[in-house]
């Protein structure tokens, strides 16, 4: 047994440290991957070895169970941080590994945190030694691996994806640590559901937050002549430095608060959804979940009636990933008003639930010849593209030919409203 989780912490050691988990049994949150018999879990209870990342977001147990994968391997470990190493550390690695392996049997774990920050030649740097088996790769990464990581490297690896931990996860793990003797029970704290329901609201799922948080408030809080330690709500606030605005602990305000914001817009009232929005951003609100809500807004609920609503709401969501809290507040607000205000139609919605049906429900037929592009002359001679009418060469580009397959020829699916830009359309 590797000793990754010395029993001799030392208690200068960040609180999340000090409690990492120690078996699978007390990682919490991650049910889909960990839970019994699931593939992950069977995988590490038997030391077997395949290169992976981990893709979740952060304080969610990617490190952790990299750990642990480590330990019950019995491999050796290397953590490496795409922050601070390069190509020629890489290299040092290696030699180690191909040590650890003839002289220990040991095969070594590359542990690759923010493994998206390495460009493609760093990446390219790994490849030949995970094929030869010289290295498993475990790499962590917030963001889509599709997109951050090399094709080839990523065909080497099996992706897990890691879930956000709720709340109620939150608060778990919180009262593990209250109460563990390497956690904060020597200081004896005395923390109210209020108070680690705030905790865990505004730590945005990230266990590492919620943590530091808490082992905060528990050192700025003076003992009383019984030496226990009773944490206040103000204690809580002045450390995380953000007004209290409590949604209760069962969720249920959360959904409460945006389904407010959603009819507001809808029903042209600025005034309201400008207050629903600060509510829900002062009460510690993913800013960035509120802008996915206008982006779709935008398209349920106005569509092409304001065209333009569209791109302003995708804007604010541009602003909120860029600049992020506070400053995004305003641009938040601004495409809230501009929403409400919008002529409303849901007609770009209907649409698309009518066309759904039909492409659920009835039977997927081939593209009509006259519509497929004859790229090779075998796909010529078998009529792909015959009689097409190319719009450019007739007036207005308006021409008369089908488009649907034949069982749907005639299917409406789109009509306009009288209202905004689609009185126009209509018209057309």
């Amino acid at each position: 047994m590797m000793e990754l989780f010395s029993d001799k912490t030392q208690f200068d050691k960040p609180l999340a440290d000090r409690l990492r988990p120690k078996e699978i049994s007390e990682i919490i949150g991650q049910d889909h991957l960990l839970g019994k018999g699931k593939p992950l879990r069977t995988m590490i209870e038997k030391g077997e070895l395949h290169s992976m990342i981990f893709w979740g977001p952060p304080g969610s147990g990617k490190t952790t169970l990299a750990l642990l994968i480590a330990q019950f391997s019995n491999a050796h470990f290397v953590a490496f941080s795409a922050v601070t190493s390069g190509v020629a550390d890489i290299r040092n690695v290696i030699k180690q590994a191909e040590y650890e392996r003839r002289f220990h049997n040991k095969r070594t774990i590359l542990f690759v945190d923010e493994i998206h920050r390495f460009n493609k030649a760093q990446q390219d740097a790994f490849l030949p030694y995970v094929e030869s088996g010289k290295i498993v790769l475990i790499g962590a990464t917030t963001e889509n691996p599709s997109f951050e990581v090399i094709a080839p490297l990523l065909s080497r690896s099996k992706v897990y994806v890691l879930h956000q931990l709720s709340p109620a996860d939150l608060k778990r793990i919180m009262r593990r640590a209250l109460d563990s003797e390497i956690g904060l029970k020597k200081f004896n704290p005395v923390i109210d559901e209020k108070g680690l329901d705030y905790i865990a609201l505004i730590s945005d799922g990230d266990a590492r937050r919620a943590l530091n948080t808490l082992e905060l408030a528990v050192m700025a809080t003076e003992p009383d002549a019984k030496n226990r330690r009773y944490i206040k709500m103000s204690i809580i606030e002045d450390v995380v430095q953000r007004k209290f605005l409590l949604y209760d602990k069962s969720g249920e305000e959360h959904y409460n608060l945006i389904s407010a914001l959603h009819k507001s817009l809808r029903d042209s009232d600025p005034d309201a959804a400008v207050y629903w929005l600060a509510r829900m951003l002062e009460a510690g609100e993913d800013p960035l979940y509120i802008a996915r809500r206008l982006v779709r807004f935008a398209s349920e609920d106005i569509g092409n009636a304001d065209p333009q609503a569209l791109v302003v709401a995708n804007a604010a969501k541009e602003v909120v990933d860029f600049v992020g809290m506070p400053e995004c507040n305003t641009a938040l607000a601004q495409a809230c008003i501009y929403l409400a205000l919008a002529p409303k139609s849901n007609a770009v919605y209907k649409a698309y639930e009518a066309a759904k049906k039909d492409a659920l429900e009835t039977i997927a037929e081939p593209v009509p010849l006259h519509l497929r592009n004859p790229v090779t002359p075998l796909m010529k001679r078998l009529g792909y593209g015959k009689g097409y009418k190319y719009a450019h060469n007739y007036p207005q580009a308006k021409v008369n030919q089908e488009h649907l397959p034949k069982s749907l020829r005639g299917r409406r699916y789109y009509f306009p409203t009288d209202r905004g830009f689609e009185a126009n359309y209509k018209k057309k």
